[in-house]
């Protein structure tokens, strides 16, 4: 099999799959909608009491907080690609679920910006390209972390190793179709995705029919595009374009 072939093989497979996930679990598209809530609600409590000298605990909690939406929703991601069905219960236990891990990649990744922020004056002017450089190429280089942290048992650290090794084997097939999916989305909602954890797109309180409308339409494009982010990424860690190979002639 080519890898022409094989482009074609892996996304057939993915695509069968979404569809099949989508049609039993399509409430997921409203998640977006009550994250975007949670956020409101918590994040002005947070306001309330983190205030005078408490104040400089609100970087630890927002991280928690942070951290906790993207969990809650890698676990109905992971019920989803796993099992074919999310339930109100596992909507109560993704807050916690993968909670350790994610906070531990964010707090390394804040590490490794506070350390590049030290060193770039360093390179003098040529940081000015050099950093968004490095973001972006950690941006696409890290781009499958949440598959890797909510369908493979690796730690944190591992989970970012795990991560850079499965886009050297599948950069082209997994590049393909996100790519695609991206262009879809910033065409019908102008929303670029510019974060490794994204959960939802952004809801701008538009209450007219038209504001809802392409809330909804992206809120669908975003969750079929994790939702087949999922199988694809399945499907390519589990196996080889070699047993691609010999299981499509099956």
């Amino acid at each position: 099999m080519n890898i022409f072939k094989d482009i074609i093989y892996v996304n057939k497979e993915a695509g069968k799959k979404t569809i099949e996930s989508f049609k039993k679990n399509w409430i997921i598209i409203f998640t977006g909608f009550v994250y975007t809530l949670l956020n409101i609600a918590i994040y002005g409590l947070l306001g309330t009491l983190l205030s005078g000298p408490l104040f400089i605990l609100s970087g630890i909690i927002a991280a928690l907080v942070s951290a906790a939406m993207v969990s809650n929703y890698l676990y109905l991601l992971f019920n989803i690609i796993n099992y074919n069905r999310v339930t109100i219960q596992d909507f109560k236990n993704g807050f916690t679920y993968f909670l350790r891990k994610i906070y531990i990649v964010i707090f390394i990744g804040y590490i490794a910006t506070r350390l590049l922020g030290l060193v770039s004056g360093a390179f003098g002017s040529i940081s000015a390209i050099l950093i968004p450089l490095l973001y972006i190429s950690a941006l696409v280089i890290l781009n499958p972390l949440p598959e890797t942290i909510y369908l493979k048992y690796y730690d944190s650290w591992e989970s970012i190793m795990e991560t850079a090794d499965f886009m050297k084997d599948n950069w082209l097939n997994w590049a393909i179709p996100n790519i695609i999916f991206s262009i879809l989305l910033y065409v019908f909602t102008g929303n670029t995705l510019l974060n490794i954890f994204n959960t939802h797109i952004s809801f701008n309180f538009i209450f007219n029919i038209n504001g809802l409308g392409m809330y909804l339409v992206g809120q669908i494009i975003f969750s079929i595009m994790m939702i087949y982010r999922g199988h694809l990424y399945k499907l390519l860690s589990g196996s080889t374009r070699r047993k691609r190979m010999f299981m499509n002639k099956f």
